[in-house]
């Protein structure tokens, strides 16, 4: 039986994971609302962009916040150029034949970090250590994880403002609810879904940048948070973001308290036990509305 203390400690741990999680569920949530497409090169995409900040980091010996900005703006770049020269291109276009593309910049991308980077891995550190900590209620945490968890906020409340109170955000949402309407009222649903590559690149940039630190920086850097953040998606429910956000952090919870009272080994299970599970029961997820069509 946990006392108090073990208990606080398990949810802060999870809220840390969580927030890796929820992030990347976030950055394919953003794009499946705006083209209803999984892009499962997200996670490909946020190693790359990783790999850009190491390189100036380590070769360039810049500060930094100066390797944060260039791998955030090479991130977006990488999100609208994929969007522009790949998806926009398909020849007529269904979700099963996006999901092959997305897949299949998944293998180039993983392929060409490994020509250009090396396959070895590296230790990517931030300005935030793992091994330092601080005490706060008597939960101890690391400075990277109390970041992780900071950083987080900080990005979700700052994707929250940008839809809610933009006009750019207001159209993104107008197209991703209607579409023809958006349309109609000289909404350009071209741009909205460059826009949401380049958004979802760059969320996914940090959730990579934050994740490289706990383990090391390889070309499959991402395979296992991609996975997870998938599994946040579909358990919160991929139309809604604020739903995608709750299932990472209860997808954490639960792969902690499994690997409490199970094994370690196991946690990826899961994860892969929620997908099919949900999709069973209720394939909208838990925060969405499921719709059926009635004629």
């Amino acid at each position: 039986m946990m006392d108090f203390s073990e208990i606080v400690t398990l949810i802060v741990r999870s809220v840390e994971t969580g927030s890796i999680y929820a992030l990347v569920g976030l950055a394919m949530g953003i794009i499946y609302k705006a083209s209803e497409v999984p892009n499962f090169a997200q996670g490909e995409m946020a190693t790359f962009s990783t790999f850009i900040a190491f390189m100036v980091l380590t070769v360039h010996g810049a500060p930094f916040y100066v390797a944060f900005v260039v791998s955030l703006l090479f991130a977006y770049i990488l999100g609208i150029a994929f969007e522009f020269l790949c998806v926009r291109r398909a020849k007529n276009p269904t979700i099963l034949s996006m999901i092959i593309l997305t897949i299949g910049l998944q293998m180039v991308l993983y392929g060409l970090s490994g020509w250009v980077f090396g396959t070895e891995q590296r230790a990517f550190r931030l300005p935030f250590s793992q091994f330092e900590t601080v005490e706060i209620g008597g939960v101890v945490i690391s400075h990277l994880g109390l970041a992780t968890i900071i950083a987080s906020f900080v990005l979700m409340c700052l994707i929250y403002w940008f839809l809610e109170h933009t006009k750019t955000g207001l159209a993104m949402r107008a197209s991703q609810q209607n579409s023809m309407a958006a349309r109609i009222n000289g909404i350009s649903s071209n741009r909205v879904v460059n826009l949401s590559f380049g958004i979802s690149s760059i969320v996914g940039a940090i959730a990579a940048m934050l994740f490289a630190p706990i383990i090391t920086l390889s070309p499959d850097l991402m395979w296992d948070p991609l996975l997870k953040g998938f599994a946040a998606a579909v358990l919160g429910g991929f139309a809604s973001l604020p739903g995608i956000v709750f299932g990472g952090y209860i997808l954490a919870l639960i792969e902690n308290l499994f690997g409490l009272w199970f094994s370690l080994e196991y946690k990826s299970v899961v994860a892969m036990g929620i997908i099919v599970l949900v999709l069973y029961i209720k394939p909208s997820g838990l925060f969405s509305k499921h719709y059926q069509r009635k004629v």
